[in-house]
């Protein structure tokens, strides 16, 4: 009923450092390394030496990187990963690969400001060459423009809340939505912005579609997940859908995007309550082939789909990159067991006594840590909460235990190399699962490892599509669609 594509895992491994800090008078212990986007934040010593410029692969791995890559850029894991994000990007027409190693130049490594200055720079001067071309006609220039400085906008919101000026954030993530929304407006057709309902509000999406003949056809349902942008759906697997034939919805979630940023929706584990309104909302649509409608869990989205699909039975497939079975553990995997036993059983004053010593040596910690400050304002804010103990509580509702083998689709789970965020998780939820399974081992060998695959999106978008196309009964973007249902 399952099966495991496998490819040699020879080639260089992740190298996972912990980085603890102590909080709270009772002497608590945590790690933001599990918290970080390179899944290895590493805190600087006080009296350690400061940031030194890097700009070429060579600078870098002199010095002991943490997070061990090739290309190898920056030896701060946050800056490498981030980097390899917006370097695979260019797959999709989403970046340049000068303007990348451009941008590398300008930054220290581990240096916040240097970092956001850097991107926001090459931003601010790709998105003036998108308005000068758009203004002269060249439609198809100021798209790919746009594209571009919609990624650098949210390259550059990355680490704001580590610099001098966390204000910033605001205004540079509205500077890359607004050079989304640009670039969708200028597909071929374009892509429409939609609404879709949801409780007493509605959720921000993007309709793109092959045509504008009204066909129904497949469409792909892009769940983004914790940090992700609208860019990074459609360099993750938007873009690739429409070649091959499929429709696709990008949309913001709770806590994600615009619906975070403008309206102030959290997360929320139970995910089925955001998905079966968004399949809703797709029924009614002319152009939705109703027995062809899949699914793409990317990061954090490897929870929610596959919560999702145990209740909301009319998507035909799924898939997640990576799997998660349990969010939590890249919060908790370093703290100490008694806490977390303590934040689970007590009740009442006693842990009304935990949570208060554990957020006070939380936020003098990140008083002295623009690692641990930035890290917590980017993962806190998504729950709705400042509160550090409120999160590790808030996440015990986040796995699968009791609902996985509800899953009725065939579903596909990534497992790559070095996955830094949930390492094990995918064969976790892979032996978990009563459906027809494939779990695909990606490596570093293919250039396919780390989390999400940031440098193999050919490489994926040749796996998820084929397996879309045998698994939804579709030969290529020229197959015959389905008719609409009486």
């Amino acid at each position: 009923m399952g099966k495991r594509m496998n490819r040699s895992r020879d080639g260089v491994r992740l190298s996972r450092r912990a980085a603890l800090q102590t909080a709270g008078a009772g002497g608590m212990a945590f790690a933001a390394a599990g918290l970080s986007r390179s899944g290895l934040a590493a805190q600087t010593p006080a009296g350690s030496p400061a940031a030194t410029p890097v700009g070429t692969p060579a600078a870098a791995a002199s010095s002991g990187p943490e997070l061990v890559s090739v290309p190898q850029v920056f030896n701060y894991g946050d800056f490498e990963f981030e980097f390899l994000i917006a370097l695979g990007g260019t797959y999709e027409r989403a970046a340049d690969i000068g303007e990348c190693y451009a941008v590398a130049s300008q930054i220290k490594d581990h240096d916040y400001e240097s970092w956001v200055a850097a991107w926001r720079g090459m931003a601010d001067r790709v998105h003036g060459i998108a308005e000068a071309s758009d203004a002269k006609g060249h439609r198809a220039s100021a798209r790919d423009a746009y594209l571009r400085a919609a990624t650098y906008y949210g390259q550059a919101a990355s680490f704001v809340e580590g610099t001098n000026d966390p204000g910033q954030l605001l205004p540079t993530w509205e500077a890359h939505r607004a050079s989304a929304d640009a670039f969708f407006a200028r597909l071929d057709p374009p892509a429409r912005q939609v609404t879709i309902p949801y409780e007493d509000t509605t959720l921000p999406g993007y309709a793109l579609t092959v045509d504008d003949s009204g066909t129904p056809r497949p469409w792909l349902i892009m769940n983004n997940g914790s940090d992700g942008t609208v860019t990074d759906m459609w360099v993750q697997g938007a873009a690739a859908a429409l070649r091959h034939g499929y429709n696709t919805l990008i949309f913001d979630g709770p806590g994600e995007g615009a619906a975070l940023f403008r309206q102030h929706l959290y997360f929320r584990p139970d995910w089925e309550k955001v998905i079966t309104p968004v399949v809703d909302w797709l029924l009614q649509r002319s152009d939705v082939d109703p027995k062809r409608i899949a699914i793409l869990g990317i990061s954090q989205g490897g929870y929610w789909v596959p919560r999702a699909l145990a209740f909301e039975h009319r998507i035909a497939a799924g898939i997640f990159d990576p799997g998660v079975f349990d969010v939590s553990t890249s919060f908790t995997s370093f703290l100490p067991p008694d806490l977390l036993q303590a934040l689970r059983t007590l009740k009442g004053p006693a842990l009304d006594k935990v949570k208060e010593e554990l957020d006070q040596g939380v936020k003098e910690a990140a008083a002295q840590s623009p690692d641990l400050r930035y890290t917590l304002a980017s993962r806190l804010r998504p729950y709705g909460t400042t509160s550090f103990a409120d999160v590790l509580i808030k996440l015990q509702a986040y796995n699968l235990n009791g609902v996985v083998d509800k899953i009725q689709c065939p579903v596909l789970i990534a497992d790559p190399e070095g996955e830094q965020f949930w390492p094990g998780q995918s064969e976790q939820v892979y032996e978990a699962l009563r459906s027809p399974k494939t779990l695909v081992r990606f490596t570093a060998a293919e250039g396919a490892d780390l989390h999400c695959e940031p440098k193999a999106n050919g490489l994926r978008e040749q796996v998820y599509f084929d397996w879309l196309d045998e698994t939804l009964g579709i030969t290529g973007a020229a197959a015959p669609v389905a008719t609409p249902a009486t």
